[in-house]
């Protein structure tokens, strides 16, 4: 896979603390192949909030996805989340091995062709 091809792909990365919404924001990203994989991982967030130090248990969504979809999937996860300013965050993939960038690309194939 040429490292142009490479540079197709991204991690967008964003935070939820309900359940439900979490679920939401996956079921719709995967429904629309906007996403080839998506990871959830329990986290602490230290972070300040309208003037105030504020300590929270959040879930960390890591969403493998092409560059291209970014838009789409900003849409999608500020639809589906209840926070009032969500992270919405995309991280260019600069290097990979060729087979799972070959699977990302397959997964993400809308059901019209590619993109």
């Amino acid at each position: 896979m040429a490292a142009r091809r490479r540079a197709d792909f991204c991690i967008v990365i964003t935070t939820y603390s309900k359940r439900r919404v979490g679920a939401r924001i996956v079921d719709a990203l995967l429904a629309q192949r906007l996403a080839a994989c998506i990871q959830v991982l329990p986290i602490r967030s230290f972070y300040t909030w309208k003037g105030r130090a504020a300590r929270e248990r959040e879930n960390l969504m890591l969403i493998k996805a092409r560059k291209a979809a970014f838009e789409k999937i900003k849409a999608t996860i500020l639809k589906h989340h209840d926070y009032e300013v969500p992270e919405v965050i995309a991280v260019g993939i600069d290097e990979g091995s060729e087979g799972y960038l070959r699977w990302m690309s397959e997964a993400t194939k809308s059901r019209l062709g590619a993109r």
